[in-house]
């Protein structure tokens, strides 16, 4: 298995996996939904603003991951992790987790401080992600379920509080992905 950045090349291939990842799981409406998420994150976030990585194995995209740049009103260079895809017949074999601290190392060598994440705690937690109350860091939108809300510090430090509001990139910018 090969774990590198996406290609613009291969937006198609990707938006299908999110498409059918999450319709597996969720249903096709929600399959759609991310689809379509991962796809405006890839043709309408600037690049600066962007990390995507895939996993292949046989020339296929198995799983990918997208960081995007969460802005907060003071100088905090953080991005969030969303959304996760592992091609459903390769679950639960450690990809996601592979995937994810490749990302994460990645992020550390271009000097980000901190990631967030909205999820299943017991799944990041793997990762190095912990519960962060909205008291501590404000996600950008009202959260359904506020426990999913996650970060982790790339500086080994702990997460200082950060005043003010934070501001996700428009495609992750509407409530329901919240």
């Amino acid at each position: 298995m090969n774990l590198l950045p996406y290609s613009p090349n291969n937006i198609e291939e990707i938006k299908q996996l999110f498409t059918k990842v999450f319709s597996d799981s969720e249903g096709q409406s929600e399959g759609l939904l991310i689809g379509n998420l991962a796809y405006d994150l890839m043709t309408g976030t600037d690049v600066q603003d962007l990390y995507g990585f895939v996993a292949i194995e046989n020339e296929k995209i198995i799983g990918s991951i997208f960081f995007t740049r969460l802005t907060f009103e003071g100088d905090v260079n953080a991005f969030l992790l969303s959304p996760v895809a592992i091609h459903t017949n390769y679950q639960g074999k450690g990809i996601g987790q592979k995937l994810i601290n490749f990302g994460i190392n990645h992020l550390k060598e271009n000097g980000v401080g901190l990631v967030f994440t909205y999820g299943d705690s017991k799944f990041y937690s793997k990762v190095g992600f912990s519960l962060i109350p909205e008291k501590l860091v404000k996600a950008p939108l009202t959260l359904t379920y506020p426990e999913g809300w996650l970060g982790q510090s790339l500086l080994g430090d702990e997460i200082e509080p950060i005043t003010g509001d934070s501001y996700c990139v428009e495609p992750l910018n509407k409530p329901e992905y919240w």
